[in-house]
């Protein structure tokens, strides 16, 4: 029996990258479903961020973190549920949080 996940894996990854897995662009191999369809969940650009007093989370809140080149970032997964990436930059370094 396949997992759910894998199934949810597997239909992201096709809607995300349909010609680098041998699909057609409207089709998907048998057996795949696409449950959202590209670009159903939108990224974040340009986050705001505040001070961690003034973010209001509860003290157990999970996050991601990031540091690069000595300064860091958190991401709450809270937001990256709903978005599950996040384009950023620190100094001339571009890249992407993803959840």
């Amino acid at each position: 029996m396949t997992h759910p996940w894998n199934r949810i894996l597997s239909a992201t990854l096709l809607a995300a990258f349909p010609t680098f897995l041998g699909a057609a662009s409207e089709e998907l191999p048998p057996g795949v479903e696409q449950l959202l369809p590209r670009g159903g969940i939108p990224a974040v650009f340009e986050p705001k961020f505040v001070d961690a007093k003034t973010a209001k989370m509860d003290d157990d809140a999970w996050i991601l973190g990031v540091v690069i080149d000595g300064e860091a970032r958190a991401y709450s997964l809270n937001l990256l549920n709903r978005h599950e990436i996040v384009n950023d930059r620190i100094g001339d370094k571009s890249f992407a949080a993803v959840w």
